[in-house]
Parts: structure tokens; sequence; C-alpha cells
């Protein structure tokens, strides 16, 4: 199975990706001249802080049987001071009461883990470049 990511255009402002055998498709906002008919790609990106963060606290509770019913993990931005761009995200771990209190400090830590936070915070070099195929 090929490592790259392939990105496809599906007509007006859609573009997908192909990877591991699943087409995740985007759309620009109608304001931004799209359709709104999936989401636009900003939004997959800060889908995949929380998402990342809540399957390590899903993992965490799942080892040590405790009930997920009524945990919720709340992704909040905060704008950079210029109000461009964001600032700021915060994660919130949302427990209910019955959660046991000897593992607040340890579920924090698990969601701590998460790998697209790390690479957020150790980014990857980026490199654009264009190649001639096919002909």
């Amino acid at each position: 199975m090929s490592s790259d990511l392939i990105v496809t255009f599906g007509g007006g402002k859609k573009v997908n990706a192909e990877f591991r055998g699943f087409t995740i498709p985007t759309d620009q906002s109608v304001m931004a001249g799209g359709e709104a008919s999936a989401p636009e790609p900003f939004t997959l990106f800060l889908a995949s802080i929380g998402t990342c963060a809540g399957i390590y606290v899903l993992s965490f509770c799942q080892s040590r049987d405790i009930p997920t019913d009524g945990i919720r993990v709340v992704q909040s931005h905060e704008p950079k001071p210029g109000g461009r761009g964001i600032g700021k995200i915060t994660i919130t771990i949302e427990l209910p009461p019955s959660f046991p209190e000897k593992y607040k400090d340890a579920v924090i830590n698990a969601a701590n883990l998460c790998a697209v936070k790390k690479h957020l915070m150790e980014p990857p070099t980026f490199e654009v470049k264009t190649e001639t195929v096919g002909g």
C-alpha cells in the first residue's frame, strides 16, 4: 500500500485526499465559492487535533475499564492577538462525577500524547515542488 497521500479535484471547490484506501472529501463554504458539501481543509486540521487527543483519552479509559459515558473532549480556539489565525488551542476533557479522582492528571497526560499535537510542537520541514508526468 502506498504511503503517498494523493490529492484530486472533485469539481467546484472540492478537493479530496486519497490515503490508505480512504477518500477524505473537502469543500469550501458557500461564502468562499464552494457548496459546503464537506468540511473545509482547515476544519479537518482542527478536528485531527481533537480526535487525536480523544483516541488517547478513549484508550486510557478502555485500558482501565473506566466507562466513557459522559466523557467529552471539547476543543476551544482563541485568535492570535492580531486576529488572524489561531493563537491558542485549549482541550478540555469533561468528566462525569463518577470518573476516578486518582486518574484525572493521568488522563490529561494521556491526551498530551497526541501525535498530531507533537507534530505541531516540532513541525516537519515542508517542500513544495513540481514534476511533469505523462505525456
